[in-house]
């Protein structure tokens, strides 16, 4: 996945084969502990969405690495530093991994439980564009649009899956904070409204 500083992205993967990915009420709460944790010191999360055996995420990327200081690691040289940076894309593998871990122990079973590759879909029609392509601001305001429509999909799947008749049902997506249903805090709502025209 490549992002790009203040892009704009949704980001979703499956589980392998299509399985389950959430087995518990619990599971859910933990996923979105662990977007905390390796998401958010990243990204504003625009709206999020977890559906039993996938999930997406609408994304404002504020930075692609941060510095990561890691443990245990031998120092050969007095004055050499541990920090590192981590990016984004080690950042979303090291959430997917540690939430598989404990899957994979709650469930007694081994092996992937994600797809290989996550997605991660910018809207743009052209991603090599450059900022002195003539059809660059073009291109710009319709992300607007695509953002959109991504978010209102992303809300729209417990509806379309047939879990929920109106979306701010589900209470594994962020539906219900912008219905004002629920104070939720992962979302930066005020954002989501700027970047992508809500009313």
């Amino acid at each position: 996945m490549n992002f790009h500083k203040n892009g704009i992205y949704h980001i979703y993967n499956q589980g392998n084969n299509r399985q389950l990915i959430f087995f518990k009420p619990e599971n859910y709460l933990f996923f979105l502990s662990k977007m905390r944790e390796f998401v958010m010191p990243y990204c504003d999360i625009l709206c999020y969405c977890l559906m039993p055996n996938h999930f997406h995420l609408l994304v404002h990327v504020r930075e692609t690495e941060l510095p990561h200081i890691s443990v245990g690691v031998t120092i050969s040289h007095p004055d050499t530093t541990t920090d590192t940076l981590r990016t984004l894309n080690v950042s979303i593998g090291i959430l997917l991994r540690s939430y598989t871990r404990a899957i994979n122990n709650q469930e007694h079973r081994t092996g992937a439980l994600f797809r290989e590759k996550t997605k991660a879909k910018d809207g743009w029609e052209d991603v090599s564009i450059s900022v002195t392509h003539p059809d660059y601001e073009k291109q710009l305001r319709n992300w607007e649009h695509y953002g959109l429509i991504a978010f209102n999909y992303i809300h729209q799947n417990p509806v379309k899956s047939g879990l929920v008749s109106r979306a701010e049902e589900w209470p594994y997506s962020s539906a219900s904070d912008f219905a004002g249903l629920r104070n939720g805090t992962i979302c930066n709502q005020l954002l989501a409204k700027e970047l992508l025209f809500l009313v």
